[in-house]
């Protein structure tokens, strides 16, 4: 008998003993899961009960192929967001500029009130939607939440998409306004957050600001970031129909980050910065949900930057599914993550 065989025998006579599960390979065996039913947390807010309670998105498996295809349904879904911002921008006391900066569109945010301690401080904001979604005004949601609640002023980054562009046009264009925030203020005094894809952008942002030299913002706050496109990662199973607005790892996110990506390699750090070196980084903060698709990606991240010595702190909310402690500001949740990403940045911005 080969030497192979008695190993892989030696290995299912281990398991045996063991209980792991052995596939006929000596692999390691994947886990079959009974269906079943998950009841809706009791212990969060009846505000995020409603959102938890919520059926699946209709859109999760609309699979487009192409930027036109994107453009044309991201402009359809722009045009119901921006119904919800007038009010929203009431009830937090903040103004939208669009302006442009070194060509690169962006939407300066305004609280009405600023205390002293922020009047010098800034913060950089790039938007979620999968590197094709919320794409103009509709994509300033959460810069006004953070404004109204955080009382900072922020930058939104209306970064070109398919089919307008294509990788990286995205990280170019957030470089672009990241380097002309630099010359006006002092690095310790900028903050740069984002969710999602934005959380991503966050992230490869730093590894380019590494690659070229450029010095590192105070603090970061990359919100359950898309940081691994090739679909590594636990909870990409575990919480497959659990989320309902991602839903699936093979849904409407991954179609379209990969026209996005345009062929390149998605293991590429600047699409996938899980892979990347996060040694240098400044202090992140993160924020998921229990039953968010990319709960794994944001854990992988954070282990990634403790394991480099980086001050990375990780909230986790129980229930959430992908991106919803930004969804609504009348949501008490979403005010406490804020909350916490607003002390992170008072903590280390202008230190």
């Amino acid at each position: 008998m080969k030497f192979t065989s008695l190993l892989v025998l030696a290995c299912a006579a281990f398991a045996a003993v063991s209980g792991i599960a052995l596939a006929d390979d000596g692999s390691r065996a994947p886990r079959q899961v009974p269906a079943k039913t998950l009841p809706v947390p009791t212990d969060v807010s009846p505000e995020l009960q409603k959102l938890i309670a919520a059926p699946l998105n209709p859109s999760w498996n609309v699979l487009w192929t192409t930027g036109e295809q994107w453009r044309a349904a991201a402009n359809a879904q722009a045009a119901k967001a921006m119904q919800t911002l007038p009010a929203m921008r009431e009830r937090l006391g903040v103004t939208v500029q669009p302006s442009t900066i070194n060509g690169v569109r962006v939407y300066v945010v305004t609280p009405n009130v600023i205390p002293p301690e922020h009047r010098d401080k800034v913060l950089i904001h790039i938007h979620g939607g999968c590197y094709e979604l919320y794409p103009g005004e509709s994509g300033t949601a959460e810069a006004v939440i953070m404004a109204g609640l955080g009382h900072y002023k922020v930058i939104s980054v209306d970064y070109r998409m398919p089919p307008e562009g294509y990788f990286p046009a995205a990280l170019d264009d957030v470089e672009t306004v990241y380097k002309a925030v630099l010359r006006t203020n002092d690095p310790i005094n900028v903050g740069v957050f984002g969710t999602s894809a934005g959380g991503a952008l966050v992230l490869e942002l730093m590894l380019r600001a590494k690659q070229e030299g450029l010095r590192m913002p105070g603090a970061i706050a990359p919100g359950t970031p898309m940081s691994d496109l090739t679909k590594t990662g636990d909870s990409f199973y575990t919480n497959e129909k659990v989320d309902n607005v991602l839903v699936s790892r093979d849904g409407f996110c991954d179609a379209a980050a990969a026209v996005y990506a345009h062929g390149h390699d998605l293991k590429d750090p600047l699409l996938s910065p899980v892979y990347g070196d996060m040694h240098g980084f400044p202090p992140a903060i993160l924020t998921t949900g229990t039953r968010d698709l990319l709960l794994s990606n944001t854990v992988r991240v954070h282990r990634k930057l403790r394991e480099a010595g980086v001050d990375a702190q990780l909230e986790v909310f129980d229930g959430m599914s992908h991106a919803q402690y930004q969804f609504d500001d009348r949501v008490p949740e979403t005010k406490e993550a804020f909350g916490e990403i607003t002390e992170f940045f008072d903590k280390h911005l202008g230190h």
